[in-house]
């Protein structure tokens, strides 16, 4: 019986169907989108933070916590500005990521800047200049010039005093501005048993990369010959005091 019923049920559904009008929406075919009015522009992407925080972790971006000493200040900018660049950023991107990476000290520095600035509309070079007026202002700039002027290898082995006259060339270019003078400065830093060894021949260098090989190579036989030395020297003291037990 409900068998039956179900069937009449169906039956009359499709009787009912073909009286049913189909609704449909022509679209005119010069129909066009509207477009925002003249002088308006579209609302630019909104920046997803959480989204920018997480690919900008995933770099492993060294952070910076704020210790006054420019060089630390400038590799950590140098640093920042590769990852800023290969992530393809924004201005306001790269300026919000590197905020990201400011503790410490630095955060509370950030914090001030915010205080005064519309950080949301600044562009990298703002932010670079305001990151140097504070870690590497004109009075620290001075004293690392000056350490520049005065660098001495001491006991410094070459490639420790290399290292160290890079560092310091990088916030004063302008003393090094080309090869010649580059050169004639990190000869003038190496202790003076080294750069005669590296000046002596009919060519003195004139690439740093020659200048560092020859101080690397001088430095070696330098240290060779005191090993020798001091082989030699502790030989014969040996040989006396067992000639004094005689």
């Amino acid at each position: 019986m409900l068998q039956q019923q179900l069937l009449q049920q169906q039956e009359e559904t499709n009787r009912l169907l073909p009286q049913v009008p189909e609704v449909r929406q022509e679209v005119p075919q010069n129909f066009e989108v509207p477009l925002a009015p003249a002088g308006m522009q579209a609302n630019p992407p909104v920046v997803r933070e959480d989204l920018l925080y997480e690919r900008f972790r995933r770099m492993k971006a060294p952070e910076f916590e704020g210790l006054i000493d420019p060089i630390e200040a400038d590799n950590w900018l140098m640093d920042i500005q590769v990852i800023l660049d290969f992530m393809g950023l924004t201005e306001q991107e790269r300026v919000l990521c590197a905020s990201f990476a400011l503790k410490k000290d630095a955060r509370h520095w950030w914090i001030t800047v915010q205080m005064r600035r519309n950080v949301a509309a600044m562009s990298w070079q703002d932010f670079v200049a305001e990151f140097k007026t504070m870690y590497c202002n004109s009075e620290i700039l001075a004293a690392q010039q000056d350490e520049f002027n005065s660098l001495k290898q001491g006991s410094m082995t070459v490639l420790e005093a290399v290292k160290k006259f890079e560092q310091l060339g990088c916030l004063c270019p302008e003393l090094i501005s080309n090869e010649k003078e580059k050169v004639r400065r990190m000869m003038k830093m190496f202790r003076t048993d080294i750069s005669k060894q590296v000046s002596a021949g009919s060519s003195p260098p004139t690439l740093v990369s020659d200048c560092i090989r020859r101080a690397i190579r001088a430095e070696y036989w330098i240290n060779q010959d005191k090993e020798v030395r001091a082989q030699i020297f502790k030989a014969k003291k040996e040989e006396r005091a067992a000639e004094r037990q005689l």
